[in-house]
């Protein structure tokens, strides 16, 4: 295979630009359900939208085969309450997971009702679901009549603290098991999900990034009845026409990190996700919450590695741990919380640490799969580590280089590597958009799923609250008349998606990710008091008043990572103002304010909301629980559904 140095080494210069350029040239595009995003959720909801007869769009800045976080696969199908080997009631389950501060139970309700359908209707796609080949028969959780793969150390039914298992190598033993949780090959889904949107006859938009919402009259706060694109290959502009529209585009990956060949390190997320549409939302006048959360990433920071090198996370969660000496450490590192945490928490890493300290402990730790029974190490190594989208390129390069789990171990750089730096840090934490019943926005017309919402949860999640989203876009769909665009919302787009090809010199994409990250890792970070937010607002209003109109870039690639950066900026400004709205620390949000070192105080718990009123920001709140009784409420906004929702 020849690589891009191979390439300029017999060539002796770059290649040129491979496609037409279309700048500033127009493309419209009439449906009845858009789609924003095409990862996980954005295919689950143009396919329920497609199987119900409406014509549907979807649109996708990468290519919708592989696209997302969740693109290149998942191993954990996680909270299927109403699966068959479930021991809990969904509905139950759903408001245990509710009842941690901060939740979304409107799309936790979602999940644990219909993502057990879903995943049945994954396996009708083409997906692979279940152990058919009998590959792992006799491993732990395996169901030997459904051949369901049910994960051992996910969804415990007890409380995490005070936890008498903690001393015990089997961290959570049967009984206390509540199997809502199930390992799948997860590799096989997204190209399964394209092919089906193929086939329903799905317009998928490949290589088309969101630019920007379209309001009725081009109104902030009026209905969405359309949205602009930019095509990455070609420059043109997708001027997109609908009587629904479904953001699912994810969050914010990248706003304290510059992850890129000089970063040194990896991130989790796609590169792609860059809060556009969260930001199109935003201008559009839609209402966020949850924004000022914000905490460590304490998962995938990897600064020399990839996420998940040696053991100690999700993946690996029945790997057992020994130290350089082959002692064996004397409690998992999995120390998952109720919920299933993808990380341990953080008392069991704390005890690591102390042992390390105290020369218990030798580093560094090691992976030890040779003591694990073969069908154990296959389980592991093959379909969890095997199938995760950020864990398939390390083991092809390890078994490429002849890694044995019969008899190798493998190198953990947990703790040799260093603590997480506390100025890297997620973005938004659980923040997005906020969502009815409906899953529609506070803006008629406007729909989310996924992590497009606030306080999402996983892959399964994505897949649910898609799949709803696009039933209830058509039902919204069905009812409303059209709608005629503003010109003048156009123009307003298009001059701001393609300032940066107008110019031939300046700064470029890179140099405008480092500075905004650099000011989010200065005045975002550990300590937080009015004072650094402010600055740290002056510091990126100064970026977008004297860096931002000396962007360029020289072709279409180069134009939507520019576009990223300016709605990462944009996404960095809402965080701040979030911020400064609570005047008080949280602990479920991981914010501490040094200014304000209240923990918690009553009259602080609830959700801050904000959005843009008039081009003003106007920050609002909304009680702990605003979405009322979560059984009630779904079975109220759902009485047509049909499912395999075991409480029938």
């Amino acid at each position: 295979m020849t690589t891009w140095h191979d390439y300029l080494k017999e060539e002796g210069q770059p290649p040129s630009w491979p496609y037409p350029i279309r700048f500033e040239e127009e493309q419209e595009i009439e449906t009845d359900i858009l789609v924003i995003g095409g990862g996980i959720a954005g295919c689950w909801a143009a396919i329920s939208a497609a199987r119900q007869g409406m014509s549907v769009a979807l649109v996708e800045k990468s290519d919708t085969v592989r696209s997302g976080s969740g693109g290149p696969g998942c191993d954990h199908w996680c909270n299927a309450p109403a699966n068959p080997l479930s021991r809990v009631d969904p509905d139950g389950w759903a408001q245990h997971m509710a009842d941690r501060p901060y939740s979304n139970g409107i799309g936790i309700q979602i999940q644990c009702r219909e993502d057990f359908d879903t995943l049945l209707e994954m396996e009708q796609m083409g997906g692979k679901i279940r152990d058919t080949e009998d590959e792992y028969v006799g491993a732990e959780g395996r169901d030997d009549k459904t051949k369901f793969m049910i994960s051992p150390r996910y969804g415990t039914i007890h409380s995490y603290f005070p936890d008498p298992h903690m001393g015990e190598p089997n961290f959570n033993p049967p009984e206390k098991r509540s199997n809502v949780v199930i390992r799948v090959w997860g590799s096989t889904f997204k190209p399964a999900l394209k092919k089906e949107c193929q086939r329903l006859g799905v317009k998928i938009f490949d290589r088309v990034m969101g630019t920007g919402l379209l309001t009725e009259n081009g109104l902030q706060g009026a209905r969405v009845i359309g949205a602009t694109g930019l095509n990455t290959r070609t420059g043109e502009f997708v001027i997109f026409k609908s009587k629904a529209t479904i953001l699912s585009t994810a969050g914010a990956g990248s706003i304290w990190f510059m992850s890129m060949e000089l970063g040194g390190f990896s991130n989790m997320h796609s590169r792609a996700i860059s809060g556009d549409g969260t930001v199109m939302a935003f201008r559009a006048g839609a209402e966020l919450t949850k924004m000022e959360a914000g905490g460590v990433v304490r998962i995938a920071t990897g600064f020399k590695h990839k996420w998940y090198t040696g053991g100690g996370d999700a993946s690996y969660e029945n790997v057992p741990l020994v130290d350089a000496n082959g002692k064996r450490l004397p409690y998992p590192i999995q120390g998952w919380v109720d919920a299933g945490a993808m990380v341990p928490a953080p008392g069991v890493e704390e005890k690591i640490r102390e042992g390390i300290l105290k020369g218990e402990y030798a580093l560094p730790f090691y992976a030890d799969f040779a003591s694990m029974p073969n069908v154990e190490q296959d389980a592991t190594w093959k379909l969890m580590l095997g199938e995760e989208a950020t864990t398939k390129i390390i083991i092809k390069t390890f078994n490429e280089a002849g890694f044995d789990t019969r008899k190798d171990m493998l190198q953990s750089y947990k703790f040799i590597e260093g603590q997480s730096l506390p100025q890297w840090r997620e973005a938004g934490y659980g923040g997005g958009l906020l969502v009815d019943w409906n899953l529609k926005t506070t803006l008629d017309g406007l729909y989310a799923a996924g992590t497009q919402m606030f306080a999402p949860e996983d892959h399964s999640y994505a897949a649910a609250t898609g799949r709803y989203a696009g039933r209830k876009a058509v039902a919204y769909a069905r009812e409303i008349g059209g709608s005629k665009v503003s010109r003048d919302q156009i123009e307003t787009i298009k001059n701001r998606v393609y300032a940066p090809v107008r110019r031939t010199s300046g700064i470029e994409w890179k140099e405008l990710h480092a500075g905004l990250a650099r000011v989010m890792q200065y005045y975002v970070s550990e300590f937080r008091t009015e004072s650094l937010f402010k600055m740290g607002m002056d510091a990126l209003q100064k970026i977008e008043r004297e860096s931002v109109p000396m962007l360029y870039a020289l072709d279409p690639h180069k134009l939507m990572r520019t576009l990223e950066d300016l709605s990462m900026l944009e996404y960095a400004k809402i965080i701040i103002q979030a911020s400064q709205a609570r005047k008080a620390s949280s602990m479920p949000l991981q914010f501490q304010r040094i200014d304000y070192p209240d923990v918690d105080p009553p009259e602080w718990n609830k959700f801050l909301t904000i959005k843009l009123e008039n081009d003003k920001v106007k920050i609002g709140d909304l009680p702990p629980e605003f979405w009322g009784d979560m059984k009630q409420q779904y079975e109220a906004h759902n009485k047509d559904y049909e499912g395999v929702y075991r409480g029938k």
